[in-house]
């Protein structure tokens, strides 16, 4: 009979709970949770327990880091490919720098973006925000951006070329320092999606060089 009454309790919580999960307007994006019934070892009562989604874990600060020191990575090869098409004299330079222009800039966006979403994590990892250019791997000094600022010709195009790989290879560094330490989706696949893109592009700047 204990048990028989504790079912009976265990009918009406899921009721409640499933009702629950629907009644406010503000929980529509989230699945409603659901109680299930448990069974009692021998001799224990029957007993209910909440199932449904947890909340996910917050970004750590090695995610927002890595969103916030790229932005600024990124940023850097966009300007020296904006130097491309009036200082380039292979077309292939040309046509690999509007790639990078492209899809940097969709990167960017997206950060920011997740940044934006993000901001009790980016408060508490706040003393990672506006890193130096020194502490990122890969980036050009002032006195290089100034040689490829006037480079022209072929000499532009061997300059940009080194210049890229090395500040592509920084950013596998980053990627490598932040990949599986996070649970964030966006951060993941992002570091994910920039590993894979610029180790294609690393190898297709040495196939010009040496051509």
């Amino acid at each position: 009979m204990r048990n028989r009454g504790a079912m009976a309790v265990a009918a009406v919580a899921m009721a409640a709970g499933t009702l629950s999960g629907c009644s406010s307007d503000g929980d529509a994006q989230a699945a409603p949770s659901k109680t299930v019934l448990v069974p009692g070892r021998p001799g224990e009562p029957n007993r209910t327990e909440v199932a449904g989604p947890r909340e996910p874990a917050e970004p750590t600060a090695a995610e927002v880091g890595f969103m916030q020191m790229m932005i600024t990575h990124h940023a850097q090869a966009l300007e020296m490919s904006a130097l491309a098409p009036d200082r380039a004299s292979d077309p292939r330079v040309r046509s690999l720098a509007s790639r990078i222009d492209a899809a940097q800039k969709v990167e960017i966006a997206t950060m920011r973006a997740w940044l934006k979403r993000n901001p009790k994590a980016v408060l508490k990892a706040h003393g990672r925000h506006g890193a130096h250019h020194a502490a990122m791997p890969g980036m050009a000094t002032p006195e290089q951006l100034e040689r490829l600022r006037n480079a022209r010709g072929p000499a532009f195009d061997a300059l940009y070329l080194n210049l890229m790989i090395t500040h592509h290879e920084g950013a596998l560094t980053m990627v490598k320092d932040v990949l599986d330490k996070g649970t964030d989706v966006t951060v993941q696949q992002m570091a994910r999606d920039v590993q894979s893109t610029q180790l294609a592009e690393i190898g297709r700047m040495k196939d010009i060089l040496d051509s």
